[in-house]
């Protein structure tokens, strides 16, 4: 897994997108649906209708990286969309590996606190 930037905001488009898209056309997404800046080093993650394949694209100061996958078995988790609901959902670094590996990312839980104390 590539390890991205810590603080690095990572935006998941809720809406499917055509995945003939390449660069250009999900930089369109971007600005138009999400209405953001895609020159402002931040990941957006999208996924095609079937939910099988995911595309995410980000500006790395030189020129824009995407990264493609297809599961061969099973579906991305992933909200689901509605008129009028939020185009994006923010995921933190973990949620994201949890989504590459096909794990659902929306039950990942922080553990309990541990007040432990040394003692001598």
């Amino acid at each position: 897994m590539i390890g991205w930037p810590t603080g690095m905001a990572i935006h998941l488009a809720v809406a499917p997108v055509d995945f003939r898209k390449a660069f250009d056309g999900l930089c369109i997404e971007i600005v138009e649906v999400l209405e953001r800046d895609p020159l402002s080093g931040e990941l957006f993650v999208f996924r095609n209708r079937a939910g099988d394949k995911l595309k995410a694209l980000y500006w790395d100061g030189q020129g824009f990286v995407m990264i493609y996958k297809r599961l061969e078995k099973g579906r991305f988790k992933w909200p689901h969309h509605a008129e009028g609901d939020a185009e994006e959902v923010r995921l933190s670094r973990s949620q994201l590996q949890a989504l590459f590996e096909g794990i659902d990312w929306r039950r990942l839980e922080m553990p309990p606190r541990c007040l432990a104390t040394a003692t001598g």
